[in-house]
């Protein structure tokens, strides 16, 4: 069956991926799979030619979207990694990630379309390109991906909504009594109050389809990114000179220094790639001239706008911290004052993840929920709604199944979260889980297939090469990220 209508003119956003990316996975996993019907001959000047309405996206819209999936919360880490990195290997670093996320976008850009990349029917969703190109398994293989990558998200928001709460308090706390006062406080705590916060959100209809949301997380991801970078900015320019050295923090022990090393890079690999909405954002882009032409230069200028804004908040963290350098950059107080600045920035990152963290969990909820649903079609306990009315909120419906799955997914996060409160580790995990196997593995076997690249071919060889290379930093990051969650959790 086809995909249901899109508005391209609605700009593309977090959310929308996480919609279509639910239908996929849900289509898959609970009915039989069908391919696409052909596509129509159609005359009407409105539509396009898979039925749609006609997509209005630009390049201009394209660079735009690029820029609002990648900048995040990742942002917060780059300083600290710079600052285990060095400075020659933090920058090169930023650089390597910088280029080879713009190859593999340019590679993935090509799958649009199949088999044709020019003429070939639409891909609507990384998911949909994977079937279409590498089967129904490995399609499964890149869904799991994407739902674990979507969980070990929730509970790196936990964490740092909990360090955000915190750091509020504390900045305040600091700024009347000194930067020498203890100011202390526990993460546990806010770490369970934003989990409750999520167990009542979580219970709100069709949360995932505000579409203000999205331009919520936007304005506050720019916001908070851009105090930081001011923050950095300042403090070198009132220093007058840039701290930190060649190899980075010093530690105690050269195994140490590698494991940090390593979790770096994994911080930096979570940082960069927007490959699973690389396809949604090409499916809004009218044509001529052809989407893959228009994709691949939207890329090259997201990803130099991108490159520039982290290496700014990056490196001016590190030159204007040092070996202090903390492992998120508004939170661990390498900065004190202006303490409402700082405030503020961190109200921007509450506000951010409070949402995101719906935006994440929700295409699990809707997924779960109707497996379960196909599966005991006749369980009371999952199909039977009640309705809640109240004289605050409009009247909903809500099932005992949903509220105890809802219930226990929030729990599971915040527990985890709560086991292991380590930012800059947990970041390191997901963006190992993310790098190889989602924006490097994927989309080069699709590319080699499509394009019908001869096996030990000088192509062929270049890309296997480059990408047993990304697995290799993929695995050095998860190591060393795991390495510093265990060291961490028992003082080792």
């Amino acid at each position: 069956m086809p995909f249901p209508s899109s508005n391209p003119i609605i700009l593309m956003s977090l959310h929308t991926w996480y919609k279509e990316s639910r239908r996929i996975f849900c289509k898959f996993f609970c009915l039989d799979m069908a391919l696409h019907d052909q596509s129509l001959e159609l005359a009407d000047p409105l539509l396009d030619d898979d039925g749609r309405l006609r997509r209005t996206g630009t390049l201009g819209t394209c660079v735009a979207h690029i820029i609002t999936g990648v900048i995040g919360s990742g942002v917060l880490s780059l300083a600290w990694s710079v600052a285990q990195l060095g400075w020659i290997g933090g920058p090169v670093a930023l650089l390597c990630f910088a280029i080879i996320t713009y190859f593999s976008a340019s590679k993935l850009a090509d799958c649009y379309r199949y088999p044709d990349s020019v003429n070939g029917k639409r891909n609507y969703s990384y998911m949909d390109a994977v079937r279409v190109n590498l089967g129904y398994k490995r399609m499964l293989l890149c869904g799991f991906l994407q739902y674990l990558s979507m969980f070990v998200t929730g509970v790196a928001y936990v964490i740092t909504v909990s360090t955000c709460m915190r750091a509020l308090l504390k900045a305040n706390c600091y700024h009347r009594e000194g930067h020498q006062a203890s100011c202390k406080s526990s993460d546990a705590f806010y770490m369970l109050i934003f989990g409750a916060v999520q167990i009542v959100m979580s219970q709100i209809p069709d949360f995932q389809n505000m579409e203000w949301l999205s331009w919520v997380a936007t304005i506050m991801s720019f916001c908070y990114s851009t105090v930081g970078l001011g923050l950095g900015l300042a403090k070198v320019i009132g220093k007058g000179k840039f701290e930190g050295g060649i190899t980075g923090v010093r530690m105690s022990g050269p195994a140490k220094k590698t494991w940090t090393v390593f979790e770096a890079l994994g911080d930096v690999a979570f940082a960069y790639p927007y490959t699973l909405i690389l396809l949604e954002i090409q499916d809004t882009l009218k044509s001529p001239p052809p989407e893959n032409k228009t994709m691949k230069k939207g890329s090259l200028l997201a990803i130099i706008v991108t490159t520039f804004f982290y290496f700014a908040c990056g490196c001016f963290g590190y030159a204007a911290l040092g070996d202090s350098t903390p492992g998120n950059l508004l939170t661990g107080f390498g900065f004190y004052e202006p303490f409402w600045l700082i405030d503020f920035a961190n109200v921007c990152i509450i506000m951010h993840l409070v949402g995101g963290y719906q935006i994440y969990s929700q295409p699990i909820f809707a997924t779960f929920e109707l497996w379960f649903a196909r599966k005991f079609p006749n369980s009371g306990f999952i199909s039977t709604f009640y309705t809640m009315k109240s004289p605050i909120i409009p009247s909903f419906r809500i099932s005992l199944f949903r509220l105890f799955f809802r219930t226990s997914y929030v729990a599971s996060t915040v527990g985890i979260a709560l086991a292991f409160p380590y930012f800059n580790s947990i970041l390191g995990v997901l963006g190992a889980i993310n790098f190889w196997p989602l924006a490097i593995y994927f989309p080069f076997e699709m590319y080699i297939l499509q394009r019908k690249i001869t096996a030990w071919s000088r192509e062929w060889v270049a890309l296997r090469t480059l990408s047993l290379i990304c697995l290799i930093v993929s695995l050095l990051g998860f190591v060393g990220s795991f390495v510093s969650i265990i060291s961490a959790k028992f003082n080792l």
